[in-house]
């Protein structure tokens, strides 16, 4: 049976397509301030972690660990912040910002704070490119 999964509108105006995991669309936030990709699985109607069924959880799980990773790794950040909100937006989504010392809203969080620009496109196809390279194996 074809899912009809269908991201958010806002969701989609405001983030770059980045790849299709087993479980999850990646996404990086259109935000210069920070490296900011988001984790949104390919399920209906769920707005909450603890919907998703078991399996799906661990593979949630398995798909943050390996972007987490990667950000670390290629940012260096002073703190890794992954959020599930739901505030604004209801589908589920899993922010995943890498934060430094001096960023725009430190050390408050990044929600609710001015956004300077978005991103350039070569900005967008670099940050996607330094994650991508280092993800390891999301399984599935």
């Amino acid at each position: 049976m074809m899912s009809k999964f269908q991201l958010d509108g806002r969701l989609a105006a405001d983030t770059w397509s980045v790849a299709e995991w087993p479980l999850s669309s990646v996404r990086l936030m259109d935000h210069f301030d920070y490296p900011w990709f988001i984790l949104v699985p390919r399920r209906d109607d769920i707005q909450e972690l603890h919907h998703l069924d078991a399996e799906d959880a661990v593979q949630l799980a398995r798909e943050s660990g390996a972007l987490a990773r990667a950000m670390e790794e290629a940012f260096a950040p002073r703190a890794l912040n992954v959020a599930k909100l739901g505030n604004i937006v209801a589908q589920l989504h899993l922010h995943h910002v890498a934060r430094s010392e001096g960023d725009p809203a430190w050390p408050g969080p990044v929600w609710g704070a001015p956004r300077s620009r978005g991103l350039e496109t070569q900005e967008a196809e670099d940050r996607i490119a330094r994650v991508l390279g280092l993800v390891e194996d999301v399984g599935g």
